[in-house]
C-alpha cells in the first residue's frame, strides 16, 4: 500500500506533526504573508509602543485619548497608526457613546507568536534530547 504524504503536514513548535487540514486543531499557524504584514506594523517604533500600552491595559484595552495622554501621541499621529493596527487585526476598535476603545487582539497576538515558534528547533543542528528550551 503506497501512502501518500500530505503538503498540508508540518511539525509545530513542541515537533509532533499537524495535519493544516486536520480542523481538530486547538490553533492555528499564521500565513507567512500575514505574519510579515503584523511585523512589519509592529516594526514601527510608535505602534509598538501603541500595541504593548494595549496588551498592558488587558482585553478591556483603553479609550483613545488615554493612549494619547499616556504615550504623548498627537491626535491625527495616533489615529493614524491605530488604524494600521487595526489593519492587520492586532487592534479592534469599538465605540461607546463618544468615546473609541482600543482593545488588542490577543488571539491574533497568539498566532503570530505561534508562527514565530512553528518551526523552532526542527533544523539538523537541533539536539532532539536538549532539555534546555530555546525561549
Amino acid at each position: 500500500m503506497t501512502r501518500k504524504i500530505s503538503t498540508a503536514l508540518y511539525f509545530d513548535y513542541s515537533k509532533n506533526i499537524v495535519d493544516k487540514n486536520n480542523s481538530h486543531d486547538h490553533y492555528t499557524i499564521m500565513e507567512h504573508e500575514t505574519a510579515a504584514k503584523c511585523l512589519a506594523e509592529l516594526g514601527n517604533t510608535t505602534r509598538l509602543a501603541i500595541f504593548r500600552y494595549l496588551v498592558k491595559m488587558g482585553h478591556a484595552g483603553a479609550p483613545v485619548g488615554s493612549i494619547q495622554k499616556a504615550l504623548g501621541i498627537p491626535a491625527s499621529t495616533l489615529s493614524h497608526h491605530i488604524a494600521r493596527l487595526v489593519g492587520v487585526g492586532l487592534v479592534k476598535q469599538e465605540r461607546e457613546s463618544r468615546i473609541l476603545h482600543c482593545m488588542p487582539q490577543f488571539d491574533v497576538l497568539n498566532e503570530l507568536i505561534q508562527f514565530l515558534l512553528s518551526e523552532c528547533c526542527t533544523g539538523p543542528e537541533c539536539s532532539e534530547i536538549s532539555t534546555q528550551s530555546p525561549i
